[in-house]
């Protein structure tokens, strides 16, 4: 491929414009940085990445005075669990945490996160985080145990703040935005099933969601047996020969295999020209996962389970990862995750954010790709919560005939939640 051509195809995939008008060849869709030859020495990328790392995400200048944090609630109404924060001036934000964790961890917000932040400026909310997780000794408990905890007290603080200010959340850490619309891919989560019945429910799914990009799921996670055996390997050409040449495919191991079982399982993605390798190794395989990357040409993308902005300058760094998947909750919110698309971006890669399924977590992660020109072409979208009761003004949040969803674009999040819903919910006290 020529440098001009390269060049070209790279500037439309960092304008994230929506799928009408993206390139259409598969192996075109998620175009990065090399592989291989990353550009200087290693002790450059890092300076260079440190440089990045230094730089403000939340854009505080917009708010000139204090905003004292007055009182933080966690709420439950049934399944799901709710943060509402309000300043001593009277503004108030509200979130939708991952109700499935913050059912376990409800104890870590109560006891060892909210405390921290009450009387303190949210506008230092940049330096309260990394502060928090001294904060009664929480790095002890680094992972989702703190970060998701932290992840939904950050949200309701944003969604403060763009009320405040009328603005999206996007526009509080970014001082533009990106894109207005998402492309989505349609993934299939199933695994332990027939590759034939793994089509099946592909074809029903994209018949519904309309999507020109799909992910299914391969070997069998975490390192466990495959069933039926052989599965992946059946199911990889199937996929293509079933959806043809022009649908972007892609395919997530979940950590299945070494990096020796995982090359030629990665080889026969290439010859079927697949867009991207999740996850072929365990998460915190960082070496074997560069190997593998080294070893292929198709795109590895990886970071869903990793709680550590050093880990990702790592991978970013050695080439372990052409695309990064931080997860909007996982990762303990929008300003870390910023963090790690601008490494990202600074040496060329892509982000393609992870985001959990429970809650309204797919709405976070639309504000989040609105705000990074390092966007990927395609997102996944999560099922719909109907247990919850809310309003979106901006959007319909649902794929329209393309495939392509409208990000809201009211203050905040965008999205409100039914007043009485909320009336309804108690107070949360450990």
């Amino acid at each position: 491929m020529s440098l001009t051509r390269r060049s070209l195809i790279q500037n439309v995939l960092s304008t994230a414009a929506v799928a009408a008008t993206l390139p259409r060849n598969a192996e075109a869709q998620f175009l990065n940085a090399p592989r291989h030859g990353l550009p200087g020495t290693l002790n450059e990328r890092y300076a260079k990445l440190d440089a990045v790392l230094k730089q403000p995400v939340f854009q505080r200048g917009l708010f000139p005075d204090p905003v004292i944090i007055q009182t933080i609630e966690l709420l439950r109404n049934k399944k799901e669990y709710l943060c509402r924060v309000r300043s001593t001036d009277g503004h108030e934000g509200i979130s939708v945490s991952n109700s499935a964790l913050m059912a376990v961890l409800y104890p870590m917000f109560v006891k060892h996160i909210a405390p921290f932040f009450i009387g303190k400026d949210a506008r230092d909310i940049e330096d309260l985080i990394p502060a928090v997780t001294v904060y009664e000794n929480n790095y002890k408990a680094q992972s989702l145990a703190i970060w998701v905890p932290i992840a939904t007290l950050e949200f309701a603080i944003l969604d403060m703040f763009g009320k405040m200010s009328k603005r999206p959340i996007g526009h509080l850490i970014s001082d533009k935005l990106y894109n207005q619309k998402i492309a989505v891919y349609q993934a299939n989560g199933e695994r332990d099933i027939s590759a034939e019945e793994t089509i099946d429910h592909l074809k029903r799914d994209v018949a519904i969601s309309n999507a020109k990009a799909i992910k299914f799921k391969l070997g069998g996670r975490m390192s466990h047996p495959e069933f039926p055996k052989g599965r992946s390997e059946k199911l990889i050409p199937l996929v293509r020969k079933t959806f043809g040449d022009q649908m972007v495919i892609s395919a997530d191991a979940n950590g299945s295999y070494t990096a020796a079982e995982a090359i030629p399982i990665g080889k026969l993605m290439q010859q079927y020209k697949y867009a991207f390798y999740e996850e072929p190794c365990p998460f915190d395989w960082y070496e074997e996962t560069r190997q593998v990357a080294d070893a292929l040409e198709i795109p590895i993308a990886g970071g869903e389970q990793e709680p550590s902005t050093h880990n990702f300058r790592w991978l970013i760094a050695n080439g372990g990862l052409s695309i990064v998947q931080q997860d909007m909750f996982y990762f303990g919110g929008m300003i870390r995750c910023m963090q790690v698309a601008r490494m990202a971006h600074a040496l060329g890669k892509q982000c393609i954010p992870h985001i959990s399924a429970s809650g309204l977590g797919y709405v976070y992660m639309m504000h989040f790709i609105s705000a990074i020109p390092n966007s990927g072409p395609y997102h996944e979208f999560k099922e719909f919560n109907e247990d919850l009761p809310y309003h979106c003004p901006t959007s319909s949040l649902r794929s329209n005939s393309e495939g392509v969803i409208q990000i809201p674009t009211g203050p905040g999040f965008g999205v409100d939640i039914d007043p009485y819903y909320l009336k309804k919910a108690a107070v949360v006290t450990g």
